[in-house]
């Protein structure tokens, strides 16, 4: 049995996404029910399907300082920090606690492999090109090395890479780095980008849709892939401040299959019933659940009865997935924000593009949006082979 674990405070957070840039620019599509996505037209041969694509990234080259780090997903880490005050709340923290005292975790499924995919089409005699040849992009660390030197820190500096689960255990580990006493702050995120490995990959397999993505619908026949970036700054919680909190977390690993989920949900209530164990709260007192719901046929069935399982009517769980795709190793940041906007606002999504739910849906899963003030809210994110992450976020 878990014991509850002290919560941590979130001091900042933000998202950017094919939604705009920021908290506000989320809230407010989420409230109008604006999706982001729109059909494909990224890159020289467009796949079929539709996508949530993050506007501006071709024009926003990274400052000369940085320009080693030069790619796709880092423009948009870079572009990611500078809304919401993120990056002064880092300052901050690092002027306080020292830049060795505060931790960088960050999650990414591709890191820079879109520029990796760029340089193998310009060889030069099988050697990359002189404006490619920059060792330090083409590994998955590339992000968080990039975000590491971009905002001065030095504590310890860790990439998550465990597909679409990735940036929501940056939240578990960045925990256990506190708690542990190994830093006193701890800057979380992820960033994906579209890349051609991303599009035709998922295509290989089946799961992407030629329309938008529709969670949970009856209809339903697979995702829609997106690109975002985001952060949040955690800290230990003092009794004094009204920040947002991190109360607890659940991973689990059931390595079912590589690419479909345990048919009876075994790691999905595993992670979910951590989280709770981990806060010490009871399932009939989370008002708010951002579920996976990709859209797939398998994944949103599976959700749906672990969830029916676990959880009584009152709860309100939706997929967001229909507003920015699946962004992948960003998906658990992204929904993190829409869980915190939940919190903080008492906006709780619907779900777009669905219009009839399938048979295997409880009560729980809501089309409509929803206005409440809630007091726990949770976000599910599920990777390929089994890796599963819940996170539970609390008011002060």
């Amino acid at each position: 049995m878990l014991s509850p674990i002290p919560a941590l405070a979130i001091r900042a957070y933000t998202a950017t996404t094919a939604l705009g840039r920021g908290r506000a620019a989320q809230a407010q599509a989420l409230e109008e029910r604006r999706s982001g996505l729109r059909r494909n037209d990224f890159g020289p041969d467009p796949l079929d399907c539709w996508i949530g694509r993050v506007d501006g990234l071709e024009d926003a080259p990274l400052p000369d300082a940085l320009a080693s780090w030069e790619s796709r997903n880092n423009r948009l880490a870079w572009l990611a920090l500078q809304q919401d005050g993120l990056r002064e709340a880092v300052a901050d923290a690092v002027s306080r606690h020292g830049a060795e005292r505060v931790a960088l975790v960050l999650g990414t499924s591709t890191s820079s492999i879109g520029e990796t995919e760029a340089a193998y089409t310009q060889l030069d005699e099988g050697a990359f090109p002189a404006a490619f040849a920059r060792a330090r992009v083409h590994t998955p660390h590339s992000l968080a090395g990039f975000v590491q030197e971009a905002c001065g820190l030095r504590g310890p500096c860790m990439t998550v890479a465990t597909a679409c689960s990735s940036s929501a255990k940056v939240f578990a580990q960045a925990a256990r780095l506190v708690h542990a006493g190994l830093a006193d702050a701890a800057l979380v995120g992820g960033v994906d980008t579209l890349c051609g490995s991303v599009l035709f990959g998922f295509n290989s397999l089946g799961l992407v849709s030629s329309g938008p993505a529709r969670p949970f619908d009856v209809a339903r026949d697979g995702l829609s892939l997106g690109e975002a970036g985001g952060y949040a700054l955690l800290e230990r919680a003092t009794s004094e401040d009204g920040s947002p909190r991190l109360l607890g977390y659940g991973e689990s690993s059931d390595a079912h299959h590589m690419s479909a989920p345990h048919p009876e949900g075994l790691g999905a209530l595993q992670a979910m019933r951590q989280a709770l164990a981990r806060a010490g709260v009871e399932a009939h007192e989370v008002d708010h659940l951002n579920l996976h719901g990709t859209a797939t046929p398998a994944n949103d069935a599976v959700e749906a009865r672990a969830v029916a399982e676990l959880f009584g009517g009152h709860l309100h769980a939706s997929s967001t997935k229909g507003w920015t795709g699946h962004t992948l190793g960003a998906a658990g940041i992204v929904e993190s924000v829409f869980a915190l906007i939940a919190l903080e606002d008492g906006l709780l999504p619907g779900i777009l593009n669905s219009t009839t739910l399938d048979p295997v849906c409880g009560p729980q899963i809501r089309l409509q949006n929803a206005h409440a003030q809630v007091r726990h809210v949770m976000n599910n994110s599920f990777g390929f082979g089994g890796n599963n992450c819940s996170l539970l976020f609390g008011r002060a």
